[in-house]
């Protein structure tokens, strides 16, 4: 896991007052790694505008015109006079070498943009945003230095954002990089070192960006075993079958070591799933929610009341039963949709689908903080996956999970290893974790993933 900060000023005044370093020396080092990107990744003499605006965001970009010129036809677009300190004389160093300045911007091989930083908390004027778009429609190599211009320290687009293959940003993860709305913006992102190792720069936080070395499989490395050691999932079906089968063949690929469907009426399941019409003497979690239409109330709440594991998702979200069992050690997963359903069951907020996602980390936190003992995943873009005052942020989804059955297969795969007997932070982030490096291994289009061929590449990890 890496640590994500809500905001790094704070890092860079402890880096000073408690490691003697300068705001020059912090600079350098940004630049510095900037300039280190750019030369193993591209060919000398490669075109290069750097566009620089009047804060230490454009200081950056000038002390990176200084690191570059000589080995690269370097361009410096000055959008405003430098207004720091520091930037009056990154800007008096760079012309001392004779590094041009240009008053129009043009198509280089790169594009830097220094315009501005995580500072951004007003609305853009009409040259800024004239600006951005027209680098935005450059067929060039596009990196931000620190964040993307036109994102605030939310994740928020203030009208309009600079588009990067690449985000350089300085000594530590921002949740602003980490929204939902800023991963059509980003790009990959890297993390900078400015003079002293990021272990050492940064400080405690309470939210960490998901790694792949953070999934841990169900491997079964004993060999004298039976198929009860491994659990016994039982998968409430309501109107819908298809979503019970879905999410009952991923938790069976996962380890489970029985999965049955409770059911009122026979169904046509799949051979290696048992059905029930009630729940199993040996039940060790319990997933529900999926195509749960219009159940019986009183059937609901007995299996709601059991001291079982659960997963609950999709329909349970709009039913205010929910509210009476928030007190559990429960899993709870949501679409955006859902959540915001959920924020009003329990008069956390009444909002709009826009006004989340604008605000995902928040309304999560504001969650979660009245609901300690839950385990929450929000689905998105990026996922968001919070239990008491941690946070974490799975980013390795994509477009192709956007298809029906796949939040039936993460349902599944959670579930899967409650019954197996992990914890349900434990069992949340690597249910997480599976089901999206399984769709990024997905190899054909991205519009064509079904939960078959998911399921398929989970089987792979």
């Amino acid at each position: 896991m890496k640590k994500i900060f809500d905001e790094v000023r704070s890092l860079d005044k402890r880096a000073i007052e408690e490691f003697h370093l300068t705001e020059d020396i912090l600079m350098e080092n940004a630049s510095l790694s900037l300039k280190n990107y750019i030369t193993k990744k591209f060919k000398i003499n490669s075109s290069i505008l750097i566009v620089c605006g009047s804060g230490n965001n454009g200081a950056d970009g000038l002390a990176l015109a200084r690191h570059l010129f000589g080995k690269f036809e370097v361009f410096i677009y000055l959008s405003k006079d430098s207004k720091t300190k520091i930037g009056k004389l990154q800007e008096k160093r760079v012309k001392s070498i004779g590094v041009n300045f240009v008053n129009e911007i043009f198509q280089a091989d790169i594009i830097v943009d220094c315009l501005f930083g995580t500072g951004l908390n007003k609305e853009l004027d009409e040259n800024s945003v004239s600006l951005i778009n027209s680098l935005n429609s450059f067929n060039s190599f596009k990196i931000a230095c620190d964040i993307p211009s036109g994102l605030n320290s939310l994740g928020q687009v203030i009208q309009t954002a600079f588009k990067a293959d690449i985000t350089i940003t300085m000594g530590a993860l921002k949740t602003a990089l980490l929204s939902d709305i800023a991963k059509d913006f980003v790009g990959k992102i890297k993390v900078a070192t400015l003079g002293i190792e990021n272990e050492l720069f940064q400080a405690q936080t309470n939210k960490y960006l998901l790694e792949k070395s953070d999934l841990v499989l169900p491997l079964r490395d004993i060999q004298n075993t039976h198929k009860g050691i491994f659990g016994h999932l039982n998968i409430i079906c309501g109107d819908k079958i298809g979503a019970s089968i879905i999410a009952s063949n991923a938790a069976f690929i996962f380890g489970a070591g029985l999965v049955t469907i409770i059911c009122k009426n026979d169904k046509i399941v799949p051979s290696h799933i048992m059905q029930s019409k009630s729940i199993s003497e040996n039940c060790t979690a319990i997933a529900l929610g999926m195509g749960l239409g219009e159940f019986e109330a009183l059937k609901l709440e007995e299996i709601l009341k059991l001291n079982i594991p659960k997963v609950l998702d999709a329909d349970i979200f709009y039913n205010p039963l929910i509210v009476k069992y928030l007190d559990e050690n429960i899993v709870l997963t949501p679409h955006p949709k859902e959540f915001i359903s959920l924020l009003k069951l329990t008069n956390i907020a009444d909002i709009s689908i826009k006004n989340l996602q604008e605000n995902r980390f928040l309304y999560v936190e504001k969650f979660c903080k009245i609901y300690p003992k839950v385990t929450l995943l929000l689905k998105g873009a990026n996922v968001i996956i919070s239990q008491n005052n941690n946070m974490y942020i799975n980013t390795f989804g994509s477009q192709k999970l956007s298809k029906g059955g796949s939040g039936d297969i993460l349902t599944g795969l959670i579930s899967s290893l409650l019954a197996q007997g992990y914890k349900t932070l434990e069992a949340t982030i690597c249910g997480s974790l599976a089901h999206a490096l399984a769709s990024k291994n997905y190899k054909k289009n991205n519009y064509s993933l079904t939960p078959k061929d998911l399921i398929k590449e989970i089987k792979k990890l």
